[in-house]
Order: C-alpha cells, then sequence, then structure tokens
C-alpha cells in the first residue's frame, strides 16, 4: 500500500514538474520584455489608431477610460503623499 502511495506521489510530481515547464512557455516576461521592445513603434501606431476609432465612433466612451485614467492617477498620487507623510513622521520621532 505504501508502494502505490509512494508511486502515484512521484507520478503526481512529475506531472507537475511537466505542467510547470509548459507554463514557462506562456509566462516568460522575457520574451515579452523582447518583443515590446522590438516591435515598440508598431504597438504604439496601433494604439493611437485605436484611440482615433474610438474617439469617432463612440466619444464618449472616450471621455470615460480618461475620467478613470484620471482617478486613478490622483488616488494613487493621494497614497503616496500618505506614505511620504507616515515615513516623514516615523523619521521624526525617531530623531526625538
Amino acid at each position: 500500500m505504501d508502494k502505490d502511495k509512494d508511486e502515484k506521489i512521484k507520478e503526481l510530481e512529475n506531472e507537475v514538474n511537466i505542467l510547470r515547464e509548459k507554463l514557462k512557455k506562456y509566462t516568460n516576461g522575457d520574451n515579452n520584455k523582447r518583443f515590446y521592445e522590438k516591435n515598440k513603434e508598431m504597438i504604439k501606431q496601433k494604439a493611437t489608431e485605436r484611440l482615433k476609432k474610438l474617439a469617432e465612433e463612440n466619444p464618449e466612451k472616450l471621455k470615460e477610460y480618461r475620467k478613470n485614467a484620471y482617478l486613478k492617477r490622483k488616488e494613487k498620487r493621494k497614497e503616496q503623499k500618505l506614505e511620504n507623510n507616515i515615513i516623514i513622521l516615523e523619521c521624526r520621532i525617531l530623531l526625538q
């Protein structure tokens, strides 16, 4: 019975390793990075074309995207200010 369990465990571990290797093919950040570095101009061009098309077809959607982006930037700045204030307060406490 223990032999069956050991064999099953080894078989499953082997399967996990095989699946991990296959997954690396799709999640390898280096390949994505190299692709974007090589095709930087093409990607920028497609993005501008997409924005122009969206502006023509549905300007309200474009306004919504820009508003959401603005609100996210505003929220990030607010969080950064809070973090900076906390760090400054901690430094002041340590210096006293």
